[in-house]
Parts: structure tokens; C-alpha cells; sequence
């Protein structure tokens, strides 16, 4: 049963207060961030509504994507919060991340680099360490389903073309685009990621399965609009990996 601010019952509230009536009547898009947490939340605490919860909630953590980013220790040090509302958070927040998946893997056609940001945007833009992505397509460029290849420090071993290619030999995929993230947030990519990128392009020629791109994630700024950047587009995919750093090196 939801509490109001005072902590006396939702349903003592007139209905046009009450945030489960609100959504019946004006559709989740009408209620707060906060209204909406609160029908996660269902409950406060003691002396404590779950609407007062939910509003320390998102002054805390300042964003849904930051909220939604946090760790089970990390959200129980809000007063109120224990470990069951913690966990009841972190399974919302993990089945609106794997809705945007499925939305994004249904029929997506990743044709450039924006289509490929877009797609994965939400998968890596609250993670606090690197994660490879091996996103293998059809023979129309279409995404067949994104898998994770390695989370961690971006390398030879973490991203070798034998793990990388295993999903895309098993999808039967015509090519494959490769991402990952840089959560320092910005995307320019390092000699590793060129090294990294070399070697899947070399080992895709060799199976006939064309690596098309590998796009690293990062975050926009008001001087980086774009948050993201394209090995192809860097030219970073035909060529050696040093001549790749000349090329790159030009650019900036």
C-alpha cells in the first residue's frame, strides 16, 4: 500500500492525488519521475512516505540514468531504502533496459554509425567499466541480437576474434559491427582500440564475415556533441595500426 508525504495512506488522498489513479487517468507520461518510483516502491518507511522516498531518490542521484546505474550498497544509503526496495529498483530499471534491447533488436538496421549509437546508447551509457558488444547481422545489414563478449579494460585477450566471432558464426551473420564504451566518456579511441580493431578486421576477411565498423561509446559534451566515434569513419579498419595513430593523430 503506497503512503502519502505525511505518512498516512495513498488511498486517504483525494483521486485526482493519488499516483496509481493519476496513471489510470492521465497515463504514466502525466506523473513525476518521482510519482512513478513511488508505485515501484509501493511503501515508505517509518515516519517516512514512499512519495518522500522517491523524491530524495531523484534529488540524490540527480538523473534516472544515474539513479538507475547505482548498486544495491549504493542506493541503501538513502534513508529509507533497505535492501528489498534496492532490489525492487534494480529489477525495474534492468527490465527497462532489456525492453530497449528488444526494441532495437527488432528488425534494427544499422547502416552508420548513428544507428549503431542509438541502438546500444542505453545498454552502456550507465556502466562504470568497459563492455565489448559483438552486434552481428544480416545479410541487409539488419541486427540479428547484441551480445556481450567481455567487460573490462579494453585488450587482445578481452577482445579476441575467437570470442568475438563465436556469436556471429552461431547467428549465421553475413558481418558484424563491434562497440564498446569508454566511460571516462570520451570515445577517442586509444592505440589498444586501434590494435583490437585491426585484428577483428583481419580475422573477419578470413572468415567472410566483414567486420563493418567498431563504434566506441563515450558522452556528449557542449565542445563533443557527438558521443561517439567510428573506427570506419577514422579510417582505422583498412590500414596498419600505426598508420591508423598518424591518421587519427591528423584529425585532432
Amino acid at each position: 500500500m503506497i503512503e502519502d508525504r505525511a505518512g498516512g495512506r495513498i488511498q486517504d488522498l483525494p483521486d485526482h492525488e493519488r499516483p496509481r489513479e493519476r496513471l489510470a487517468r492521465l497515463g504514466p507520461e502525466g506523473l513525476r519521475d518521482s510519482e512513478l518510483l513511488a508505485i515501484v516502491l509501493r511503501v515508505g518507511s517509518k515516519g517516512r512516505s514512499a512519495l518522500t522516498l522517491a523524491e530524495d531518490l531523484v534529488t540524490r542521484y540527480g538523473s534516472l540514468a544515474t539513479l538507475a546505474a547505482a548498486s544495491l550498497d549504493s542506493l541503501q544509503k538513502t534513508a529509507g531504502i533497505g535492501r528489498d526496495k534496492a532490489v525492487t529498483l534494480q529489477a525495474a530499471f534492468a527490465l527497462a533496459r532489456r525492453m530497449a534491447r528488444e526494441l532495437h533488436e527488432e528488425s534494427t538496421l544499422l547502416n552508420d554509425p548513428a544507428s549503431v549509437a542509438d541502438c546500444i546508447r542505453e545498454e552502456l551509457r550507465h556502466l562504470e567499466q568497459e563492455r565489448f558488444l559483438a552486434l552481428p547481422l544480416d545479410t541487409r545489414g539488419r541486427l540479428i541480437r547484441i551480445e556481450t563478449v567481455s567487460a573490462g579494460s579494453l585488450d587482445s585477450a578481452l577482445a579476441h576474434p575467437r570470442e568475438v566471432f563465436r556469436s556471429a558464426i552461431a547467428a549465421n551473420a553475413a558481418s558484424l559491427i563491434v562497440a564498446h564504451n569508454h566511460p571516462s566518456g570520451d570515445p577517442s579511441p586509444s592505440q589498444a582500440d586501434i590494435r583490437v580493431t585491426r585484428n577483428l578486421a583481419e580475422a573477419g576477411a578470413l572468415l567472410r564475415i566483414p567486420l563493418r565498423d567498431h563504434v566506441i561509446m563515450g558522452k556528449a559534451t557542449k565542445t563533443r556533441p557527438l558521443d561517439f566515434v567510428s573506427m570506419r569513419e577514422l579510417g582505422c579498419l583498412q590500414c596498419s595500426a600505426e598508420t591508423a595513430i598518424l591518421h587519427i593523430a591528423s584529425k585532432g
